[in-house]
Order: structure tokens, then sequence, then C-alpha cells
């Protein structure tokens, strides 16, 4: 039996473009959560949507784990995640129907319940997670496991009480982010995620080195952070891409920050670190046209021997429909 069963409510199959494009990346903030859990002594699973075939695919977690808990915990580094579609909303509710008929208690993280956390609410939903979420996920359910119902003295969540909808006081974000213990990728099945790449000859796995955005975009990070701006250290980044290599080889790395390498001086420290270790391999990130033009922000002394850096701010997504009504044309 599982204390915490984790998923999240991301399917590739329903996004047409994206399943036939096949990049898939493990759920990186939903594998931050299961170490968070694990911190704390919790024993966590994971049902990963991300190349599951429906929502039904959840039932069979439930009855091989048998959790108290179900967590809803989305992957809120990853843009597709946080692009809201209306299909993957409908998936979570689906998944929250599917958990209460199992009787378990139902905890939802995400961008969208962030912003309608009272529809998630009536969907049967028990609590939703505002803010940062690791912390607040680690103390919910410690309390839910220990039998304790003190849940306005938690930070961070929204859920039903005295006949109305109560929301606790917000949780600061973490600044010092080297504190957080490394993604739980051991409850990925890795293999399933390297056949998916085949197709593009070589096998891309994801780091996130920042979290927060200063800037003022109606979408991204602010439903979850606000407009703050959190950095790793970079040794702390190259250590951990250096184990990513040794355990599990991937040719090429998609640092997935909403804007990465905005903190002054950050990639120059990066490239003497990553230079130091003798670390050499491709990669992608997201970055904003006028900071690509700064002097010293990604001249040629910052490419620290990951060689083709492709900047970019977004592409042209999927055809599906945003929880909005607008097209996703992004």
């Amino acid at each position: 039996m599982t204390d915490v069963l984790l998923t999240h409510s991301y399917f590739m199959r329903f996004d047409k473009k994206q399943w036939r494009n096949m990049q898939p990346y493990a759920p990186l903030a939903t594998l931050y959560a299961a170490s968070a859990l694990r911190s704390g002594g919790i024993d966590v699973a994971l049902f990963d949507s991300m190349l599951a075939e429906s929502e039904s695919m959840l039932e069979v977690s439930l009855r091989r784990h048998r959790p108290e808990i179900v967590a809803i915990y989305d992957d809120c580094f990853n843009y597709l995640n946080k692009m809201c579609l209306e299909r993957m909303r409908l998936a979570a509710f689906e998944m929250i129907a599917i958990a209460k008929r199992e009787g378990k208690t139902v905890i939802v993280f995400s961008s969208d319940s962030a912003d309608h956390a009272d529809e998630y609410l009536s969907r049967g939903a028990d609590f939703i997670i505002k803010g940062e979420g690791e912390q607040t996920l680690l103390e919910l359910c410690g309390k839910l496991l220990a039998g304790r119902r003190d849940f306005r003295h938690v930070n961070g969540i929204v859920f039903a009480g005295e006949g109305r909808i109560i929301e606790t006081m917000p949780r600061l974000p973490t600044k010092h982010l080297d504190s957080l213990p490394s993604p739980a990728w051991d409850l990925i099945d890795m293999a399933k995620y390297k056949q998916a790449w085949k197709r593009h000859g070589y096998f891309s796995m994801n780091v996130v080195t920042t979290r927060g955005c200063p800037f003022g975009c109606n979408w991204c990070a602010k439903p979850i952070y606000g407009r703050v701006y959190n950095s790793r250290s970079p040794q702390n980044v190259v250590d951990e891409i250096m184990f990513l290599k040794e355990r599990y080889g991937p040719e090429h790395i998609w640092f997935c920050d909403d804007i990465f390498g905005l903190r002054p001086g950050w990639l120059e420290e990066f490239s003497e670190a990553a230079s130091g270790s003798g670390m050499e391999i491709r990669y992608k990130c997201l970055s904003r046209p006028d900071l690509l033009l700064k002097e010293n922000t990604f001249a040629p002394p910052c490419v620290f021997r990951l060689r083709n850096c492709v900047a970019r701010r977004g592409e042209r997504l999927t055809g599906d429909t945003r929880r909005d009504g607008k097209r996703d044309d992004h």
C-alpha cells in the first residue's frame, strides 16, 4: 500500500500535434514533488500520464498501489502544461472522478486549478495547492496521513469547509533552490521515453535551473510563482547534468526555464563550471530576443561547450482549444 499516488493531467495522445512530434519529457515538477514527499518519510508512487492511453489507466495504478491520497501534480516547468488546454482540463476532471469513486482524497496542483480553484473543487477535488507546491504538498499530506484536520494552518491551499471556500495564507517561494532534493527520476519508465525519442536520432531530458519570471506575460509562471525569479547555483546544475548523463545517457538537454540565464553573471559562472567538468552536450532553452542582444548574455564565450544552443521564446504548439476558448496559436 502506498501513501500517495502522484500523477499529472497532460496526456500527449490528446494533443495531436505533439503526439505527431513525439518529443516527450518526463513531468519534472511532479518528480520534484515526489522527492519532497520522500524527504518527509512518505511513500510515493507515480502514474505518468505523458504516454498513457487514457485517463482510465489511472484505475489500474490505483488498484496496484492502493494509495490513501491521489495528488494530480502538473509539471509547471513544461510550457505544454501551462497552455492549459481544455482537453487536459477535462482529463484532470475525469481523473478526479476516478479517484473519488475509489474513495481517495484528491489534491490538485496546476496553473489552471490555481486560477479556477472553485471549479476543481466543484468537480470533487478536496484541496487545491496555490503557489509553489512541494512544501505545501508535504505538509498537507503529513496532516492527512496522521488524521489531523487543522488545514487552516497549511499555507497555500484552497478547500471547502463550513459551507464556503476557504483559502489559507499564501506560501512564500523557496529562495535557495539548491536546498531542494533532486527529482525522483527512478519513478520514470525511462525506456519508454528513450523509445519515443528514437525517431529523432537522440535522447533528450529536461532540467530546470530557475523558478519564476519577472516579466508580465499572461501565462507561464505567474499562477504558481507570481513575478519572482530564483536560481540554482551553476555548480548544482552541472552536477545534475553529469548525473543524468551517467545514469540515463541523454545526448541533449532541454533547459525548461521560462527564461534561461537571466540573472547577471550566472551564464559566465555556469560556463566555468561546465568547462571544468569537461561536460559536452547539445541543448535548447527558452529566452527573449532582447536578452539575446545584450552583451555577455549569449555571446560565444558563454556557450560553455554545450553545443548548438537554440534560444526560443516558443513555437506554434497545437490546434487544440484552450480553457478560455481561444486557439493557442502561441
